[in-house]
């Protein structure tokens, strides 16, 4: 038999990516000169805004607000269009009609790889804007305005875009950095207590794997947090913002790997979202998601009583629930294999060793997750009654 002959040609490049989270208060106040001198150029190019309507329902005078913004300023940019109000939340993921409209919109109004779609939302509207950005026409500038903490710190300066679909969380989407994220604590002031709060979990989830003296900082400030006019929110958001930050920088942001450190908690927290019909908040879920892996640490040797207690008396004093229905059944213990399968690979799972330390494991027992679930469910009891 003949030998074939195998041919091949290699190519390798390197492409570099840099974008900047700046912060600032009333961001379209026309004195405040940030967005028109971040995306000045030689060209005046054309801005489609995407904007939640939970925003404008607190803030009735933003759209006015943005378009004067965009008349003082028409010699920087072009408004191709009366920003576009689509719901927030979870809803926008879910329902495909929504990244229709913005796909048509670059159809319509001629939005091309020089324009810039920005969106003004929470986490879940900026997923769904970054991923119509990234495939229409191989990729349009994207600038994110979040409107949340858990958008700010976490969610919203990261590399991630998607929808949600087939019953899964982000099921489809693309990696795609922003051209720019602009953290206006002005949008803040009005999020409703829920939201206030559930940013939060977001900073405990890092500082519990990556930095010690931060999960201190949460446990002496976390009674300051939950008070709208104390700076210690503002803190929270910068040093969780610049932690995500680093960690993309320094590792794998494409995910290519099995690997998913900032997902601590996540694996229970994106099952239980969808096992509520997304009335648990993606920070709520979290929140019972760091409980249930933290205990799951503690059955499993790997941490002190003492370092339980103290995670889950941080996670009570920011008012969060330590169990809900949703964790009791099979259906919870389903969301691991749906979490590697988003991954492929072998399964991943971030625990910790100590407060400050995450470590990755492979497995993870159905009979010992039993068990922290009914310990959350124990220690649930006993905090109403206290």
């Amino acid at each position: 038999m003949k030998k074939i002959a195998h041919q091949s040609i290699e190519q390798v490049f390197s492409v570099p990516f840099s974008y900047r989270v700046y912060f600032t208060e009333d961001l379209f106040a026309v004195s405040n000169r940030l967005f028109a001198d971040l995306i000045q150029g030689d060209k005046v190019p054309k801005v489609y805004l995407v904007v939640d309507e939970g925003v404008v329902r607190h803030h009735p005078s933003l759209i006015a607000a943005i378009q004067t913004y965009a008349a003082a300023y028409r010699e920087v940019f072009t408004l191709c269009a009366v920003p576009l109000v689509v719901p927030g939340g979870e809803q926008v993921k879910n329902e495909q009609e929504y990244l229709q409209q913005v796909l048509k919109a670059t159809h319509e109004y001629g939005i091309d790889r020089h324009s810039y779609i920005v969106g003004l939302g929470g986490g879940a509207l900026l997923d769904m804007v970054g991923f119509a950005a990234t495939i229409a026409h191989r990729g349009i500038r994207h600038i994110r305005i979040p409107t949340t903490v858990l958008s700010q710190n976490d969610s919203g300066v990261g590399v991630k875009n998607g929808i949600n679909a087939y019953g899964k969380k982000n099921y489809l989407g693309a990696f795609a950095p922003p051209y720019a994220v602009i953290n206006d604590a002005h949008f803040l002031q009005t999020l409703e207590e829920r939201d206030w709060r559930s940013g939060i979990s977001e900073a405990l989830k890092v500082a519990l794997i990556k930095d010690a003296s931060f999960f201190v900082w949460i446990e002496q400030q976390a009674l300051e947090l939950m008070d709208k006019s104390d700076p210690s929110m503002q803190e929270l958001i910068y040093r969780c913002a610049q932690m995500h930050m680093d960690h993309i920088a320094s590792g794998d942001p494409f995910e290519s790997g099995s690997s998913r450190p900032l997902d601590f908690g996540h694996w229970a927290a994106h099952k239980l979202e969808h096992l509520s019909g997304y009335r648990i908040r993606h920070g709520e879920a979290v929140a019972i998601g760091i409980a249930l892996d933290t205990t799951y640490s503690f059955l499993a040797g790997m941490i002190s009583e003492n370092e339980l207690k103290r995670v889950i008396d941080v996670i009570v004093k920011l008012g969060f629930e330590l169990y809900v229905p949703e964790l009791s059944g099979d259906s919870l213990i389903k969301g691991l294999e749906e979490f590697r399968e988003h991954l492929g690979g072998e399964l991943t799972i971030m625990l910790l060793d100590k407060i400050g330390h995450g470590v990755e494991v492979h497995h993870m027992d159905p009979g010992l997750i039993r068990k922290a679930i009914e310990k959350l469910n124990q220690f649930q009891l006993a905090n109403s009654k206290a």
